[in-house]
């Protein structure tokens, strides 16, 4: 004999570009691009266990919904877009549920031209993107959390790593001054919203949230005198909760890129370690990995 545990199922993939133009002047437009995932929990096990497709909200229905609904309602913050699709569908289909949504927004930056940010013309500035999950409960409660991904960082200096275990499995050497990089992974969870309206009302919050997150965060990894990257991601952590009320947890993972020094002294004496390092060869696998939840005494 066996069960059918759990079961989720949704369209993945979904991409959007909306266009918000200024109502005082058109010219002047902003860009919203998406890349959405939609997971529908309910009544459905029947698809499963007796092939009978009655409980199924086709996922080209998903589709066809995340795109009406980004033309009817605001699709920034993407937050607010992923609480009103996501309640949406426990609202509309009674044998759902619960909707998770997931938003990868991808980075679109306006440039200057002759030095004027220019109305409507936009650059892909790095691969790091904003990500948002919201779950929507048929009870009308949402849990939201923003946060960023792949956002690439580098100090030349600044970084040091020593006072470690010591023993017959260790040739690392202790550094006191090194190159530091990683690409952010970061997650903020806010509280519980009782409802949509509820999100509606923190909407500026939220984006302050993610504002204050990311500026903490690379303000965080530039002036650190960092002992580890897991005292600087504390210190990340511990600062984004002082900065934001409705966060009640940070997480981050961030995966050392490795730059190691280059010993040149086999040519004519050259000095490339310690003190005189200036030529690094870029390391990709094996790297180390460091990740921590951070949350509130409360």
């Amino acid at each position: 004999m066996v069960k059918l545990s759990s079961a989720r199922y949704g369209k993945d993939n979904i991409r959007l570009l909306k266009v918000d133009r200024d109502a005082t002047n058109p010219k002047l437009q902003y860009v919203h691009e998406f890349t959405i995932r939609v997971m529908l929990e309910g009544e459905i096990a029947p698809a499963y266990t007796h092939a009978d497709n009655g409980p199924i909200v086709t996922t080209d229905s998903m589709k066809n919904t995340t795109h009406i609904l980004a033309k009817k309602n605001p699709v920034s913050p993407p937050e607010l877009f992923a609480s009103i699709l996501g309640t949406h569908f426990v609202t509309t289909y009674d044998h759902i549920h619960k909707a998770f949504v997931h938003i990868v927004q991808h980075r679109w930056t306006r440039y200057a031209v002759d030095g004027v940010p220019h109305e409507h013309s936009f650059i892909r500035d790095g691969e790091e993107v904003r990500v948002v999950d919201a779950e929507v409960d048929e009870s009308g409660e949402i849990i939201v959390s923003g946060g960023i991904a792949d956002l690439l960082v580098l100090k030349s200096t600044g970084s040091a790593f020593h006072g470690y275990v010591q023993d017959k499995y260790t040739t690392l050497p202790e550094t006191w001054d090194r190159i530091m990089s990683t690409a952010v992974d970061s997650n903020w969870k806010f509280k519980t919203f009782e409802n949509l309206d509820a999100v509606r009302s923190a909407v500026d919050s939220i984006e302050e949230a993610y504002l204050s997150a990311r500026n903490i965060t690379l303000k965080t990894f530039a002036l650190d005198d960092s002992a580890s990257v897991q005292a600087t991601l504390f210190k990340m952590c511990k600062l984004i909760l002082a900065a934001n009320s409705l966060v009640t947890e940070v997480k981050y993972a961030l995966p050392n890129k490795h730059y190691f020094e280059i010993d040149l002294s086999w040519f004519e004496g050259l000095k490339n370690t310690g003190e005189d390092a200036q030529v690094y060869a870029p390391q990709s696998n094996p790297n180390g990995l460091i990740t921590a939840t951070v949350s509130r005494d409360d």
